[in-house]
């Protein structure tokens, strides 16, 4: 039988990092996730590491008992790994020029872009619609926007894993490169030209969705060619970054469009 052909893809891209030790023991408990290698710190005690060891070895899943400033690296962060730390495979990640560079001619293509959202649970819920949605891709800028850590995926609900994620440096750079791919830039705003329920989208379509509180970056709305507004009731100005984003993935997905940039602000 002839070797599985290799994974061109970097292992930022090929992974998604999981630390701490109840979410690394979830995740091995989890038999519909892949997880690649378990790296346990040498600080960390006995028993601790013991079970931990225990399901890996039940999954076989190679452990690497290992310095702790190297879980810190691995993790990304000093305070919160308690010196456990797992690469889960991440089968539909990559970084978004490639996916740009694989899209068909001609395509229907639905994406999102976050930009400056910082509060973990809003990043997984939006995650978690998109993908119900059926959007083609999430869009996170290893920039300015919440870590895909553990609060990420349990907010997602363990989506996260399998959703099609999406890395770029910035929101500006991942909107410059949308519209060189023929994507429309579409601003959701309260103050929008257009209803959203009568808005028309373009074959390509990402949704930008900003920031809790600073919104969508002033360079970023450069960019974009025209606005929407969800109709709300009387005295309601906004709504949380991950409502309205699923409002408009669903929305969109009700009628079938499949194409263009909408920008949300939350609150």
């Amino acid at each position: 039988m002839d070797d599985e052909p290799e994974d061109p893809r970097s292992p930022r891209e090929r992974f998604l990092t999981v630390f701490g030790r109840i979410p690394v023991m979830e995740v091995l408990t989890d038999s519909a996730l892949a997880v690649a290698q378990v790296f346990i710190a040498t600080n960390v005690a006995k028993p601790a590491a013991r079970e931990i060891e225990v399901l890996a070895a039940s999954r076989g899943v190679p452990v690497q008992r290992v310095a702790p400033d190297k879980v810190t690296r691995i993790s990304g962060t000093g305070k919160q790994h308690q010196g456990v730390a797992a690469d889960v495979h991440a089968p539909n990640r990559s970084s978004l020029e490639d996916w740009l560079e694989r899209l068909a001619p001609g395509t229907s293509v639905t994406c999102a872009l976050l930009d400056g959202i910082t509060t973990p649970a809003n990043v997984g819920m939006i995650i978690r619609s998109a993908v119900a949605a059926g959007l083609d891709g999430v869009v996170v800028p290893s920039r300015g926007v919440a870590d895909l850590g553990p609060l990420v995926m349990k907010a997602s609900a363990g989506v996260a894993f399998r959703a099609p994620l999406l890395r770029v440096r910035t929101a500006v750079e991942a909107g410059q490169l949308l519209r060189a791919a023929g994507f429309d830039l579409v601003v959701l705003d309260a103050d929008g030209s257009t209803d959203l329920w009568q808005a028309a989208f373009g074959e390509r379509t990402a949704f930008i969705l900003g920031g809790e509180h600073a919104g969508v970056s002033e360079e970023l709305r450069q960019l974009v060619t025209h606005s929407v507004r969800i109709p709300m009731a009387d005295g309601m100005e906004s709504l949380n970054v991950a409502v309205a984003a699923s409002i408009v993935f669903f929305d969109v997905r009700r009628r079938g469009a499949d194409q263009g940039i909408v920008t949300v602000t939350a609150d």
